[in-house]
Parts: structure tokens; C-alpha cells; sequence
């Protein structure tokens, strides 16, 4: 069987680091592939590629045997490649069907919406898919699931070949993950070759084929699923058999108690929480989509107010936190979505690395460039942050090295209580 699309010997580099080393890669059609690394490791760089976000410097792109050029997303959808991102691409105010054919919308002598066609054609893509979502449905009022479903659906009324999904279970619920399965699944079956990528190793034998795990740049191997086990899918990924290593067992020495929260309340949200922290403990904090995970991070930073409850911080109680009152008290927090919250994306590296410290590198308003420079770079080596230089656009990083930005920038504040805003915090 010959493949949907080929990649033969891709090879990409970005000032100071090779991101693509001449990559074999190759897909057939109903076969879902999972595309497995650890950060920095080359998906994104290779997912871009294939989507027209980035052009190779080397190498050839094959589909149906047949080479070709992808210089843009619309070449890319040209040649049958559809990408679904983790940030999705839904107009929350629009309907379903509005959105499934967004920028096509069939219309009645060129001016009307042709709504009947519209939401015929935007049911026939549900359909394809076995799933019944209302039409007319504002996509604001779905869940994460359903969204994900309808941009799925969206693709699939692309007619691809190839169909690019970016992690897409990040977002989801257990119960959530398993219908999506089911989806992918269903994808397949109707003949299109699909590329999955993910950090969950525990989904790849409940959806995938077959597994392709890159490190630094490069393809260390591609192998049925039924020989993917989570041991050897790791040691590809870090490159030694990690089960050999040893490490000695410590347990933290607990220090002071740096945070105490009683009784906080927020109607609706969150009821009566209480916990603490200590100096060297790591608490997570565990619950499906819409427990309060986020919201309990929020009020504790002081993004949202609460109706009630006590927040201490190293044993002063803080009245009326907001985020500039706990920024100063060394409270920290990385939000949930790192490019709307977390970064600005125009921005350079070293300019994002101590957006949080500004007060610290300045002096009557004008800043220490030489000292920014030195903490920026201070935090790229003890992050292992991969970029070509400290003036580098945060936005041309992959989504792991983003995030090491988003948690370095706090890092260089000196936090005394941390906290993670995701729920994964290293997607």
C-alpha cells in the first residue's frame, strides 16, 4: 500500500538549533499514527511543516507519490493536509453548522446564506462522525469535547487526506477522551490517515496503529502499537532504560507552613476548601473539567473575589488579594492558557523571562538591560530552554519550550508558593 504522504529526508533549522534532521516519515491511508517526544524533540516543528506554517530548508514532501511544495496553510489544504490545533478555531458566538463550514457559508445568488444547505452539509459531517449535536447549538454553550467533535468535523468537511491532530485530549475529562477515541477511530475507517499527537503514552494502544517517537529532530523509530510498550516507548523518547537508573529515595524535609487557606468560598464554585502548604512539599490538586480546579488557583491569586474564607501567606492573612498584592508576597501563578495569559507572544524570550521580575531590574523606571540579559539567560540553561538566542520571538517556540518560559518568568521572581494553573502543566 502506498502511503497518503511521504516525507523524505525534512530538514529544518532555526538560528542555532536544528529542529528537523533529515526525517523519514510516512503515513498510509486509515492508519492512525501516533507521534510521540518529549519537548523540543521536533512535533511542532514537523506538524508546521506539514501545515504550511514553516517550510523545510531541505527535503521533499511526497503525497500520493507525487511531489509537491507547501509554502502556505492554503497550499497545504490544497494538497488535502488539515491540522486541528490545541487552541481551537471555533467562533464561540457562531452555531455549529456556522462553524463546521466557517468561510464557506453556500449562498443564494451570492449574497444570502443558503442556511437549508448549510446545515444539510453541516449534518452529513456530523454524521460521518456517529455523533448528534444541535445545529443551531452557539458553540459557547458546548463542552470541550463537543467543541473538539465539531472541529473535527470541520476538517473532515475539508475532504482530507491527512488529518493533524494536535493534542487533542489536553483539555479532556476521562469519559471526554474515550468518545474522542472513538472519533479518531471512526476517521480512520473512512480512509483517512491521521497523525495523533499526544503526551499520554497510557491513550496509544487505545488509538493508534502504530507509533513514531522523535528526539532531538530526528526519528528514532517507527513500530506497531502492539510493540509500543510504555517502557519502550520511554526509553526511546529520553534515549537510556530508565528502569536500570536508580535513584535514591528522599523524602522532603517539610518546612514552615508558606501557605494556609480556611473556608474559602466562592458561591457556585468552590465550597468551604481548606489545606496548606509547606516549604518543600508539592501538593497537586486533582478533579475533573468544572470541579474548581482553576477557579481554586484563580481566587487564590486573587483573579476572582471570594464570599468568604481566610488566605495566609508565611502567616499573614491577606486581606483582599489581588494579583498585584500576592505578586509581591511571592505567590506565583502560570495560567491555564499559556499564549492568551501567560506569554506575549510578540515578545522576545529574554523580555517574557522577566515580565514578572521588572521591579527587581529597574531603577527609577529605567531598566538593567545588561542584568535582563544575564537573568534571561541565568534561566534558559537551568530550564534547558531550546531557542536560537534571547531575542527570539516567544511565539516561534514549540508548546513545551513556551511553557518553560511562562514557569521561568515566575522562577526569576523568587516565588515562595508557586502554582500551576494546568492541567497538564507541560503540554
Amino acid at each position: 500500500m502506498s502511503p497518503a504522504f511521504r516525507l523524505e529526508q525534512i530538514y529544518k533549522r532555526f538560528p542555532g538549533v536544528v529542529a528537523l534532521d533529515h526525517i523519514d516519515f510516512a503515513v498510509n491511508a486509515g492508519e492512525v499514527r501516533a507521534l510521540l517526544g518529549k519537548n523540543g524533540a521536533g512535533k511542532s516543528t514537523l506538524i508546521k511543516v506539514l501545515s504550511g506554517a514553516v517550510q523545510q530548508d531541505a527535503g521533499t514532501i511526497f503525497v500520493d507519490e507525487k511531489p509537491i511544495s507547501i509554502k502556505s496553510t492554503r497550499d497545504a489544504f490544497a494538497q488535502g493536509i488539515y491540522t486541528v490545533y490545541q487552541e481551537m478555531s471555533l467562533v464561540p458566538e457562531l452555531s455549529v453548522a456556522e462553524n463546521i463550514l466557517l468561510g464557506r457559508w453556500p449562498t443564494i445568488a451570492g449574497s444570502v446564506v443558503n442556511s437549508g444547505r448549510l446545515k444539510r452539509v453541516a449534518r452529513t459531517a456530523l454524521e460521518r462522525l456517529k455523533v448528534d449535536i444541535a445545529l443551531e447549538m452557539p458553540v459557547s454553550k458546548l463542552d470541550v469535547a463537543q467543541q473538539q467533535i465539531v472541529e473535527i468535523a470541520k476538517a473532515l468537511s475539508f475532504e482530507p487526506r491527512v488529518l493533524i491532530l494536535d493534542e487533542p485530549t489536553s483539555a479532556l475529562a476521562a469519559n471526554e477522551v474515550e468518545i474522542l477515541h472513538h472519533i479518531v477511530r471512526e476517521v480512520a475507517k473512512q480512509g483517512h490517515a491521521v497523525i495523533y499527537v499526544t503526551h499520554r503514552l497510557q491513550e496509544v494502544p487505545l488509538v493508534a496503529d502504530s507509533v513514531t517517537v522523535l528526539r532531538d529532530g530526528k526519528v528514532v523509530d517507527t513500530v506497531p502499537v502492539t510493540e509500543a510498550t510504555p517502557e519502550r516507548i520511554a526509553q526511546m523518547m529520553i534515549g537510556f532504560d530508565w528502569q536500570r537508573t536508580h535513584r535514591e529515595e528522599r523524602h522532603a524535609d517539610l518546612g514552615e507552613v508558606r501557605l494556609a487557606v480556611q473556608g474559602l468560598t466562592r458561591h457556585g464554585v468552590l465550597e468551604d476548601v481548606s489545606f496548606e502548604v509547606r516549604a518543600g512539599e508539592v501538593v497537586g490538586i486533582a478533579g475533573l473539567l468544572g470541579s474548581g480546579r482553576t477557579e481554586l488557583l484563580r481566587a487564590l491569586f486573587g483573579l476572582d473575589a471570594i464570599d468568604r474564607g481566610e488566605i495566609y501567606i508565611g502567616g499573614q492573612r491577606v486581606r483582599h488579594p489581588s494579583p498585584a498584592r500576592m505578586k509581591r508576597l511571592q505567590v506565583a501563578l502560570t495560567p491555564e492558557d499559556r499564549k492568551r495569559q501567560g506569554l506575549i507572544l510578540i515578545a522576545s524570550v529574554k523580555n517574557n523571562l522577566t515580565l514578572a521580575s521588572l521591579n527587581r531590574l529597574s531603577l527609577v523606571g529605567i531598566l538593567a538591560l545588561g542584568k535582563m540579559r544575564r537573568q534571561a539567560q541565568h534561566m534558559v540553561q537551568e530550564m534547558s530552554i531550546k531557542v536560537s538566542g534571547l531575542e527570539t520571538e516567544v511565539r516561534t517556540l514549540s508548546g513545551g519550550n513556551q511553557q518553560k518560559v511562562v514557569i521561568g518568568n515566575w522562577l526569576n521572581n523568587s516565588p515562595r508558593c508557586p502554582a500551576d494553573g494546568r492541567a497538564n502543566p507541560w503540554h
